[in-house]
């Protein structure tokens, strides 16, 4: 699953032995590297690569190169390509990079990008990154990704492209900010002096000054135009004549002098320029496979192809040396575009059938590339001879489709411009065309292309080939099920993808086993999931199909949190990250997440909110998936548990926002406990209560009866809820009924039931390392602890716990032990849970009387407990008992 690298792509082009030295204007690139960019632009033929090819040469700066084409536009391939060029620079990117990028859902170009600059800004040295032939670029990511970089752009990397066009970046702002040089059309023009030089010493002509003024002045400085009329008049007896002999634009100037330079040449030439016109780039064996040396029992030529390419360099036919090896070229761009057209007009001249010739010869290079390994040149050239056939055999992969190479937007392009006739017979490519949309994260467009595969398979024979194609449909629709998480349909769609697939196709069905691990999750049935979740990993890890690995772990950490195993959830979720790489997959934020959860359990409240953070930002770049609202509900809770309730409260009503607005009614259970737990903060039990009625919370409507003294209703939501709890055998949420049980059955009076209930939750509790299930119930689990360890349970874990309640920050100063009554922050002694219950109904306002109702008490009970209250508090009215309990944090 990745894509080769090029070695010619990110190699600066080789300066000839001769060449025409432009003080002028390298002094001008010189002298713009303080700022951020280079532009240099201008229509073909000026020089633009000459140039800045031999000022990367001596720039005295690491150079990082990339020649770039159409297949760039694919923004995964261009910032696979980027990050080789910094590396063979020496700009020591990480090697997690490209690792990343390799991957079927590689990250967004930002992050990339931010990676890049950050990793760029921590090198020691300065480094020039050149973009040629940017003009090519046409997707708007790509360009985003540069205009970001550019935003970030650390002072140790100036950047640098050549173009025919200007590119659509902020070039009026930092033109303004003068952080822009700019060398164009005007600049590049051959002086008369340069061209003079270039006439003599490099092309070895001997003309008069005024022929060469006469020269200069009918090309315009035009170098492209000087190269072709120099080499019409080598050898020609009255060089004056020739001059005489063209006049116009550039285009038409352009026709006369490549016919004249083709007549020139040999016929075995010719064909060989014209034939190897076709190639993006050539070697010697890949020209010889375009244009074998014999035809039938005709000999075309002696030479190889290696050897007519270093003849053609020697004779500065336009062609271009793109190593050190000299192995591999490529023609200058608008001389190869004028081959092509030539090429065209001669088929159409001799044999008319000029179409299907260079389908031949696009064949011809498919077949050299399929042999030597490089499928994806393969599949270009089988699509550029319009050969459905055999491109639609190639973007199989040999069981690895190319779209898992990192060819995705080229296979949609291809098929996006197939009739639908071609699609129709070959339903295949419609299964291929969803999938590209899917991984491309086109959601709206899968389903239409999976209807119109099912009708063209409807009067298909039911071989293996279109069995294995109806499991391919259902493995798809079970991951956009998984999209929307609705359990049943990625059941029936996952059972019927295995039911149907090959048994060789391991991709699908690896993802397959994947989207029915998520079912079984959903359903709760814990085994099930934890079965499939390690087959899908296995299976992935077989074939390298690194999404779906991280898809697999991530779920078997999921199973490892819900089976209180903390410790091993948190290693899956390190594994997780290592493999979604530096910058990381989007899919990475679900390890940050449960990394966040594990780090909250454990106290560590510091970390849990970076990675709660860095959650957050990643689950932003997945369009359409709800994990960003559910770290944004993880982070309203944890800012609770810091005792900032004021934001949490802000956070969980954006989130629940967000979650409305987009649909995403999974998350609503979620937020809705937190919207208690902010209520329960801010004092208000009975809304509380109501709350979580209304949404059928049973823990957070327990906690709410507890706070209002009701604890025998507590007690009527708790005890059942266990029990289904231990029905279900879901370890976490037993524990969690068991810690808030056992205080409710404290604060009621049962001590020794709730002391059971405690020891059953310690045990269950420590080898995960839970604290905050305990720290969250507030006061009456610290009294409940208090208690405990006066009864001898005093271990190594309640006192790890008793330590956590005495450092939080909400209840810091009633959780200190007994100080003496001169400290005006400290209580005599600490309130007992009955007095906490009276104390907080005198705050909400209830008289003596409406208090003994509520909690069933006698008149003259509530009174003792007001004295008792105020002796604590050290106080003698109501009043000042509220503000004095608000300020020690006990409301």
């Amino acid at each position: 699953m990745t894509i080769p690298i090029l070695s010619t792509k990110i190699h600066i082009p080789l300066q000839r032995s001769k060449s025409v030295l432009r003080p002028r204007l390298t002094g001008r690139l010189n002298e713009g590297l303080h700022r951020r960019l280079t532009v240099v632009s201008a229509a073909a033929g000026f020089g633009k690569t000459t140039l800045v090819s031999g000022w990367a040469a001596s720039c005295g700066r690491p150079v990082a190169w990339l020649s770039m084409d159409e297949g760039d536009n694919d923004a995964a391939r261009f910032m696979t390509y980027l990050c080789a060029a910094l590396q063979k620079a020496g700009a020591n990117t990480n090697e997690g990079l490209i690792r990343v990028l390799q991957a079927p859902q590689p990250p967004p170009a930002e992050s990339i990008i931010t990676a890049l600059a950050n990793e760029i800004s921590g090198a020691p040295g300065h480094f020039v990154l050149v973009l040629d032939d940017y003009h090519v670029i046409t997707a708007e990511p790509v360009n985003n990704a540069i205009a970001l970089l550019l935003e970030r752009m650390p002072p140790q990397l100036h950047l640098v492209i050549a173009t025919r066009e200007d590119p659509r970046l902020p070039l009026a702002k930092l033109r303004v900010r003068d952080q822009l040089t700019e060398v164009r059309t005007q600049d590049l023009r051959f002086t008369a002096s340069e061209s003079a030089e270039f006439l003599d010493r490099v092309m070895g002509l001997s003309l008069t000054s005024a022929n060469i003024a006469l020269l200069e002045s009918r090309t315009e400085g035009w170098i492209a135009g000087l190269q072709l009329a120099a080499l019409t008049m080598q050898g020609h007896p009255d060089p004056a004549n020739v001059l005489r002999s063209f006049t116009g634009s550039h285009r038409f100037v352009l026709d006369y002098l490549v016919e004249e330079v083709l007549q020139r040449q040999s016929a075995d030439i010719q064909a060989f320029l014209l034939r190897t016109s076709i190639l993006d780039r050539m070697c010697g064996p890949l020209c010889d496979a375009v244009h074998p040396r014999e035809a039938g029992e005709q000999l075309i030529t002696n030479a190889s192809g290696q050897e007519t390419l270093a003849d053609l360099e020697r004779a500065n036919l336009f062609i271009v040396p793109l190593d050190h090896e000299r192995r591999w070229y490529r023609y200058h761009h608008l001389f190869a575009e004028l081959l092509r057209q030539r090429l065209r007009q001669s088929i159409a001249s001799s044999a008319g059938n000029e179409e299907r010739f260079i389908s031949e010869l696009h064949i011809h290079a498919s077949r050299w590339y399929e042999d030597n390994g490089h499928l994806l040149e393969a599949f270009h050239h089988a699509a550029a001879a319009d050969d459905v056939e055999r491109a639609a055999r190639l973007l199989d992969g040999d069981g690895m489709p190319l779209l898992f190479r990192g060819a995705v937007t080229p296979v949609m392009n291809w098929l996006d411009s197939l009739p639908r006739k071609e699609l129709d017979v070959r339903p295949s490519l419609w299964v291929m065309f969803a999938s590209a949309l899917l991984m491309a994260g086109r959601m709206n467009g899968v389903e239409p292309k999976l209807q119109a595969a099912e009708k063209a398979l409807q009067d298909a024979a039911q071989d293996e080939k279109t069995r294995d194609l109806i499991g391919h449909i259902a493995s798809i629709r079970a991951t956009m099920a998984v999209s929307r998480h609705q359990a049943n349909a990625i059941m029936t769609e996952s059972r019927r993808a295995l039911e149907y697939l090959h048994p060789d196709n391991l991709p699908v069905r690896t993802a397959t086993a994947w989207t029915l691990g998520y079912a079984y999750q959903l359903q709760g049935d814990r085994a099930a999931a934890v079965e499939a979740y390690t087959e899908a990993l296995s299976g992935s890890q077989k074939i390298g199909h690194t999404m779906i690995a991280i898809m697999a772990a991530l779920g078997l950490g999921n199973m490892q949190e819900a089976g209180n195993r903390l410790h091993e959830a948190a290693e899956t979720y390190r594994g997780v990250l290592k493999l979604a790489g530096d910058p990381p997959l989007p899919a990475a934020c679900e390890a940050h997440l449960g990394l966040a959860r594990i780090f909250y359990e454990w106290n560590d409240l510091d970390a849990a909110w970076r990675h709660g953070q860095q959650s957050v930002q990643l689950a932003r770049l997945l369009e359409s998936l709800d994990r960003a609202v559910a770290g944004e509900a993880f982070l309203a809770k944890l800012m609770l548990a810091r005792g900032e309730g004021s934001g949490a409260a802000a956070a969980i009503a954006n989130a629940e926002q967000s979650a409305r607005r987009q649909h995403f009614q999974n998350q609503m259970p979620h937020i809705a406990a937190v919207q208690a737990q902010v209520l329960l903060q801010q004092g208000d039990p009975a809304a509380a209560a109501r709350f979580a009625e209304k949404h059928e919370l049973h823990a957070s409507l327990a906690r709410s009866l507890l706070m209002q003294g009701n604890t025998s209703e507590a007690l009527s939501v708790l005890e059942p809820l266990l029990g289904l709890t231990e029905a279900k055998e879901h370890a976490d949420e037993m524990l969690k009924v068991m810690a808030l049980l056992a205080a409710v059955l404290h604060a009621h009076g049962e001590r020794a039931r709730a002391a059971e209930m405690l020891r059953d939750a310690l045990t269950m509790g420590e080898p995960g390392g839970f604290t905050r299930t305990f720290v969250d119930e507030g006061v009456p689990m610290y009294l409940l602890l208090r208690e405990a360890a006066a009864h001898g349970m005093l271990h190594d874990y309640p006192g790890q716990l008793l330590a956590a309640f005495e450092a939080g920050g909400m209840t810091r100063e009633f959780m200190k032990e007994r100080h003496p009554a001169k400290s005006d922050n400290a209580l005599i002694e600490p309130l007992s849970a009955r007095e906490l219950e009276v104390l907080r109904l005198i705050a909400q306002g209830l008289s003596n009387r409406e208090i003994g109702e509520r909690l069933f008490i006698a008149l003259t009970t509530v009174k003792g407990h007001n004295r008792t209250i105020f002796d604590k508090l050290q106080v003698k009215r109501r009043t000042e008992a509220v503000a004095r309990a608000r300020k020690l944090g006990l409301l």
